[in-house]
């Protein structure tokens, strides 16, 4: 069972909000740090492992440059994300840029920090070449397509998704790129998201080596590191638990022993680009309760919309809801919880049982660290919310301003 306690007390949070205004987004520095670290131990036997942290899901340079503290790099997919790696202090190959329909100048300020290239596409290789040219070390993206199972609403299945080459393309891409000179060479996949069974990334795992063994024996290259991609979930819902990384580290050490070690292939490094499970538990939007309304339905209005968490929305996920004060009282009332967007869709619950809410009650919606403010948007000219981080010494420092009306007017010149 994943226990949903807040990591502060009501009156520290009623402090807060003194000081900075509802709604807004606050994270735990020494959870995210506790998590990462065992994260890393539970691959400490590979003989090099390498987090780099989905900067999508938490765009904030004091988070990745917490994270960068303990070890981890940065996976990007943008001009932006690239610029915060290095604003964060992050070069080389602590940074790897996966490729997606990329311009020639993501390429070029991935080549200029030294980052590790992740390419998409075969036809990428002439369009790097051209833009760019051929880095030291280079990286392809694996779509298994119908050799894997599988799937779920947010990726779908393989071979469905627009992410990857095929196996085929995989060998071809790479005896290219042997024949214009590159020495050292990566695989990386990504196939699935939120998922919170260990053994699914247990099987990710075996599929790749089966991979570098292919690659090894047709091809006569032998693979450098091998990145599992993301993908390891939140257990969102209180009966939902968490995944067992040492469980799943044990289990791909298993692999790598019958594979990879038998057949002297050691060493190889290894790699994931988890995003939501390093940050997404340890994130709390905190909203006041502004309006409540009795029709058909019982609904409760925040002065937080989806503009600040669109999960529920998009996909009709679940986010625990704590009234502040209330943890205890007894759940004897249903309501829908919403924001004020002119969309029916912004409610961040439907027929939720709640305690008894009165009007200027702080509600904390849960497991909004990942994927959260990252997904804000200014839709009926909603302001994004600030971001906040609560330090080891129970100081808050604000991490990001909430948007202003000039911040929202500044790109018009009218």
């Amino acid at each position: 069972m994943a226990e949903k306690n807040l990591p502060f007390t009501k009156e520290e949070l009623l402090q807060i909000i003194d000081k900075y205004p509802t709604p807004f987004h606050i994270y735990d520095e020494q959870a995210i740090r506790d998590n990462v670290r065992g994260l890393l131990a539970a691959f400490d036997w590979a003989p090099a492992f390498k987090e780099y942290f989905a900067v999508k899901a938490t765009p904030n340079p004091y988070l990745m440059e917490i994270l960068r503290e303990e070890g981890v790099g940065a996976d990007c997919s943008s001009l932006a994300e690239l610029l915060l790696a290095e604003r964060a202090g992050l070069a080389g190959e602590d940074i790897i840029l996966t490729s997606n329909d990329t311009p020639a100048v993501e390429f070029q300020k991935a080549k200029e920090l030294g980052a590790i290239i992740n390419l998409d596409d075969i036809s990428h290789i002439d369009y790097l070449e051209k833009n760019v040219g051929i880095p030291e070390m280079i990286c392809f993206r694996y779509n298994p397509g119908p050799l894997r199972e599988g799937g779920n609403s947010i990726i779908g299945n393989p071979e469905e998704a627009k992410y990857g080459l095929t196996r085929k393309q995989i060998l071809d891409g790479l005896q290219i790129m042997k024949n214009k000179g590159v020495k050292r060479f990566g695989l990386h996949t990504m196939v699935i998201s939120n998922e919170l069974d260990p053994n699914y990334f247990i099987e990710t795992a075996n599929m790749m080596f089966d991979l570098v063994l292919e690659v090894h024996q047709t091809l006569g290259i032998k693979v450098e590191f091998v990145n599992f991609g993301g993908g390891i979930g939140v257990p969102y819902h209180p009966d939902q638990e968490a995944v067992d990384l040492n469980y799943l580290g044990k289990g791909i050490k298993k692999a790598y022993e019958k594979k990879i070690i038998a057949h002297d292939l050691h060493p190889l490094k290894l790699a994931v680009e988890c995003g939501r499970m390093i940050t997404g538990p340890y994130g709390y939007l905190v909203a006041t309760v502004l309006h409540k309304k009795e029709i058909y339905k019982n609904y409760v209005g925040l002065d937080a919309c989806m503009a600040n968490l669109m999960r529920p929305a998009l996909y009709g996920s679940y986010h625990h809801i704590s009234v502040v004060g209330k943890e205890d009282w007894p759940l004897g009332y249903i309501y829908d919880v919403t924001g004020s967007l002119c969309e029916n869709n912004d409610k961040f619950a439907i027929n939720r049982k709640l305690p008894m809410i009165s009007v200027g009650d702080v509600v904390v919606i849960h497991d909004a660290g990942a994927h959260g403010h990252a997904m804000g948007f200014n839709y009926n000219g909603k302001l994004r919310s600030a971001e906040l981080l609560l330090k080891p010494d129970r100081s808050v420092q604000m991490i990001r301003r909430a948007e202003t009306l000039d911040d929202y007017f500044a790109t018009l010149d009218f």
